[in-house]
């Protein structure tokens, strides 16, 4: 399986707005909040602004966008 790419909040921000998220809210510049609505249910995925984010955290990410993977491979 490809290992997932390193990417900066920002440019995972610009992968989830590709993919029907828009940015409601932007926290003391540490994290925007991205939310998509879909089905009747509202997906919210906090994205911290940092330049290299963990792995970790973008599987999170990954997780709770409901987003596939392959989306996020270098």
């Amino acid at each position: 399986m490809p290992k997932l790419g390193v990417f900066s909040g920002a440019e995972i921000c610009k992968i989830l707005e590709a993919n029907g998220f828009r940015q409601v809210r932007h926290r003391r510049s540490s994290h925007v909040v991205m939310q998509k609505s879909e089905d009747g249910r509202t997906i919210t995925v906090p994205v911290p602004q940092h330049r290299f984010v963990k792995i970790g955290t973008l599987q999170s990410i990954i997780r709770q966008s409901e987003l596939p993977r392959e989306l996020f491979l270098r």
